[in-house]
C-alpha cells in the first residue's frame, strides 16, 4: 500500500512545525529539501541529528533526500572533470551521507538543463537537434549511478520542467541505457503534462515493471504557448482528469512507494501551508 508524505518545506522550512502539521494529517513520510536555511546536503553533524531526533519524536519517515543535483548545469559545458560538475558530485555524496543517517534509501537527481529536441531524423537531426546532449547526459550520470551502486543507494530523476528528463519516456530511456537497478524515476507527471505526455495511461504504463521510485503529486493549470504556469489546489488543474485513474492503478498494481504531495500551490494572499491543507484532503481521499 502506498505511504503519503510530504516535500516538508511545502509546508514550512521550519522541520519541527512542518511535522506537527504532518501528525495532524496522519502523513506518515517526510521528503526534505529545504530545512531552515539550507538545503539537504549542507547541514552539519549537529543538524543532521537534530532532522533525526525531529523525526523520530514525530513517529515519520524520511522519504527522499532531495536535493537540486545538477539542476540548471548545461551539459554542454560539461566534462567529467569539470569543477563544477566535481561540486554536485560532491554534494550527492553528502546527500547519501545524510539519507544513510535518516535511514532512507532514495536519493534525487536532477537531469541538467532543458533541451527543446534531443531525437530527430530527415533533416531535423541537422537543423533542429541539440547534437550529442542525450549521449553526455547519459555519460555524466554514469558516475553518480556507480556511487549509488557502490553505496547501496537508490537514485531518483525527477521528470522536470527545465530538465532533459521531462517524461516518463526519458526516464526509462535513460534507465535502460544505463543498465542500472539503482536508478529509479521520480514521477511528477503535472511536469510531464507541460511536456504534453498524458499522466495517464501514457506516463504510467511507461513506468511499470520497475522503474517508478517516488511519486510527486501537485496541479497547475498550464499554457504552453504562452510559457505560463498557475498552481492551483490539487484537483483543480490540468492534473484533474487523471488522478482517479492513476490511484485506481497504484493500488491495483499493489504500488507501495511514497506519493509526496508537493506543495507549490500558494493561494492569492496566503501562505504555501494555507495551499497545503486546501490540497492534503484531495491526497488521502484519493489514497488513503
Amino acid at each position: 500500500m502506498a505511504k503519503l508524505g510530504v516535500i516538508t518545506d511545502g509546508i514550512s522550512r521550519d522541520l519541527e512545525h512542518a511535522l506537527d502539521v504532518m501528525n495532524e494529517f496522519e502523513l506518515t513520510h517526510a521528503e526534505l529539501q529545504f530545512l531552515w536555511d539550507k538545503e539537504v546536503g549542507d547541514l552539519s553533524t549537529a543538524e543532521v541529528t537534530r532532522v533525526k531526533d525531529l523525526v523520530s519524536a514525530h513517529g515519520v519517515s524520511v522519504s527522499c533526500i532531495s536535493r537540486h543535483i545538477f539542476a540548471g548545469l548545461l551539459v554542454g559545458d560539461l566534462e567529467k572533470d569539470s569543477l563544477t560538475y566535481l561540486a554536485h558530485v560532491d554534494a550527492l555524496r553528502r546527500c547519501i551521507d545524510m539519507a544513510k543517517a535518516l535511514d532512507c534509501s532514495l536519493v534525487r537527481v536532477m537531469s541538467f538543463r532543458k533541451e527543446m529536441i534531443l531525437f530527430g531524423s530527415r533533416g531535423a537531426d541537422v537543423w533542429n537537434v541539440s547534437k550529442g546532449a542525450w549521449d553526455k547526459l547519459v555519460s555524466l550520470m554514469a558516475l553518480p549511478v556507480q556511487i549509488a551502486e557502490d553505496e547501496g543507494i537508490t537514485l531518483v530523476v525527477e521528470t522536470g520542467n527545465n530538465a532533459l528528463i521531462t517524461t516518463a519516456y526519458l526516464g526509462r530511456k535513460l534507465i535502460d541505457e544505463l543498465g542500472t537497478s539503482k536508478l529509479k524515476v521520480l514521477w511528477d507527471p503535472c511536469n510531464s503534462l507541460y511536456s504534453n505526455e498524458r499522466a495517464f495511461p501514457d506516463g504510467y504504463e511507461t513506468l511499470r515493471g520497475g522503474y517508478l521510485g517516488q511519486v510527486h503529486l501537485k496541479d497547475a493549470l498550464m499554457d504552453i504557448p504562452k510559457a505560463t504556469v498557475d498552481c492551483t489546489v490539487l484537483g483543480e488543474g490540468h492534473m484533474a482528469p487523471y488522478l482517479e485513474a492513476i490511484a485506481e492503478a497504484l493500488i491495483a498494481d499493489n504500488y507501495d512507494g511514497v506519493i509526496s504531495l508537493e506543495s507549490v500551490y500558494r493561494p492569492d494572499g496566503g501562505s504555501f501551508e494555507d495551499g497545503f491543507r486546501a490540497s492534503v484532503s484531495t491526497l488521502k481521499r484519493l489514497f488513503d
